[in-house]
């Protein structure tokens, strides 16, 4: 089964795949992203990545160049080419080609690109045991709600979790838990989940906002709010959401461990709950 590729409206082999020097996604990260996975073959929570997509889209002043429908028949059109049960699908829309300026034209035309691969779950043993993470300072720009390229900070942090031999960099700004380099961040203390609220200072997951509903659904109080660092290290539990991760338990940071030392009831609950809903 291949790697698909796709720019622009065709889908094509993945070694010619390419896009044009000049265009300002490569020259300035001037582009959005969404990444999306699938179950059984099937997006899971499309609408939701879709209009995400469409935020990041709007609040850069970039252009949507296709409707739900159309972005429905390709992405359809490309897992049937793939034939993945489960794959990671990436989408990208730059503003596109233009002489470098940082002033935009207003009539540029915006390239677009999907790719489709096939996507390898966490063994199961990572999810039983849990994971290790360490903190980072947050260096990115003001602006971290819209899913912009611009991705070198996390880049940084992500090579630091990996000097550390941890799985992920925890981001902290001014003594608070922001989220996590690829993920978010949630913290459990006496039955309360906590987690950084919605604003410019996170990337509100697709997958936090599921889990949050999942746990309401339990009964599970929810307090969105900025988590001091120090009562995240002092946590009953901790754990992290994501497309690629869906709820993964994390037991030490900074080598200090958290609660147990292993993903606790709570953790175990939404994991499970996830499991059921996607699978």
């Amino acid at each position: 089964m291949p790697d698909i590729a796709f720019i622009n409206g065709r889908f094509l082999p993945w070694g010619e795949a390419t896009v044009s020097i000049d265009d300002r996604g490569f020259q300035f990260g001037d582009a959005v992203y969404e990444v999306i996975r699938t179950y059984r073959g099937a997006p899971f929570e499309f609408d939701a990545h879709l209009a995400r997509l469409n935020r990041s889209v709007g609040e850069l002043s970039l252009r949507q160049p296709y409707t739900r429908e159309q972005w429905t028949r390709w992405i359809q059109q490309g897992l049937s080419l793939a034939g993945y049960q489960d794959a990671k699908i990436y989408i990208q829309i730059t503003r596109g080609v233009a002489p470098r300026e940082h002033s935009f034209p207003a009539d540029i035309l915006p390239t677009v690109v999907m790719t489709i691969r096939e996507f390898h779950p966490l063994a199961p043993d990572v999810r039983r045991t849990g994971v290790s993470a360490c903190t980072s300072e947050d260096l990115r720009w003001g602006r971290c709600d819209i899913k912009s390229v611009n991705l070198l900070a996390n880049v940084l942090a992500r090579e630091e979790a990996k000097k550390a031999g941890v799985f992920e960099a925890i981001l902290v700004r001014d003594g608070f838990v922001m989220e996590g380099a690829l993920s978010n961040v949630m913290a459990i203390q006496d039955g309360v989940v906590m987690t950084a609220p919605e604003g410019p200072r996170i990337l509100s997951g697709v997958t936090r906002t599921v889990v949050l509903e999942l746990a309401k659904k339990d009964g599970i109080v929810i307090e969105e709010r900025f988590i001091p660092l120090d009562v995240l290290y002092h946590a009953d539990e901790v754990f992290l959401t994501g497309t690629t991760l869906e709820v993964l338990g994390v037991v030490q940071i900074d080598g200090r461990t958290i609660g147990s030392g292993q993903p606790g009831p709570i953790t175990k609950t939404l994991a499970a709950r996830w499991a059921l809903l996607a699978g």
